[in-house]
C-alpha cells in the first residue's frame, strides 16, 4: 500500500515537470494531482492486460512500443480527468517518456 501511494505521488511529480515543459493544459494543480492518481490506477488495471496482449510487437521492436502503450495510458488519463488534457499524441508520447523516467529513477530509491 505504501508503495502504491508512492508511485502516484511520483506520477504526479512527473506530470508537474511535464507540464512545465509541454503544452499539457490543466487548469490548476488539482487536476494535475488527479491525473497522477488515475494514472496510477490506470497503470496498475489496464497496463499489464496490453502490455500481455502487444508481447509479439513488443519483442519485435525490441520494447519500444512499451512507450507507445504508457502514451495510450496518459491519452485514457487525459480523457478521463475533466480539466487535465493532453493535446495530442505526440505530447503524450514526450509526457510519457518524462513520466517512465521520473517512475525509473524513483524506483530505485528504497522506502
Amino acid at each position: 500500500m505504501k508503495r502504491l501511494i508512492y508511485r502516484f505521488l511520483i506520477n504526479t511529480l512527473a506530470f508537474f515537470i511535464a507540464a512545465q515543459f509541454l503544452p499539457i493544459v490543466a487548469t490548476t494543480p488539482v487536476h494535475i494531482f488527479w491525473a497522477g492518481i488515475i494514472l496510477g490506477l490506470v497503470n496498475l488495471m489496464i497496463r499489464p492486460v496490453l502490455i500481455i496482449l502487444t508481447i509479439p510487437l513488443n519483442l519485435i521492436t525490441l520494447g519500444v512500443f512499451t512507450f507507445v502503450i504508457n502514451t495510450w495510458m496518459i491519452m485514457l488519463t487525459s480523457g478521463l480527468v475533466p480539466g487535465f488534457h493532453v493535446p495530442g499524441f505526440g505530447v503524450a508520447l514526450l509526457a510519457s517518456i518524462v513520466v517512465s523516467l521520473a517512475n525509473w529513477g524513483f524506483k530505485e530509491i528504497k522506502f
